[in-house]
């Protein structure tokens, strides 16, 4: 397989990543955190990362947000993220100083 084609196959996979996620808003970031050990926050941040790479500096962190999340993350915020459990926590931080242990990280 070519490098274009590659290219355009990981791209694909991207959005349609992107539109599982949207629809599916009732799949929390903690989730995420929880179960995978990245969220729409970790993709956004990778995103923004990938244009900084390739010399792209007006992508803010918010604007790779917005294109994550297919709006402003405040109002995604707003209109679909819950309160945070206790037992959701309690594994965040699980994961967290699990990870911290293991020297990985999302």
């Amino acid at each position: 397989m070519d490098d274009r084609t590659r290219t355009e196959l990981e791209a694909a996979a991207f959005r349609r990543l992107l539109k599982h996620f949207d629809e599916h808003k009732e799949v929390q970031n903690i989730d995420l955190m929880n179960l995978a050990h990245f969220c729409r926050n970790c993709l956004a941040k990778w995103y923004r990362a990938a244009a900084e790479e390739r010399g792209i500096s007006d992508i803010s962190y918010e604007d790779a947000r917005a294109i994550v999340y297919g709006m402003p993350y405040a109002e995604w915020k707003a209109k679909y993220q819950n309160e945070t459990s206790a037992d959701q926590k309690t594994a965040f931080d699980q994961g967290t100083e699990a990870r911290a242990k293991a020297g990985t990280s999302h």
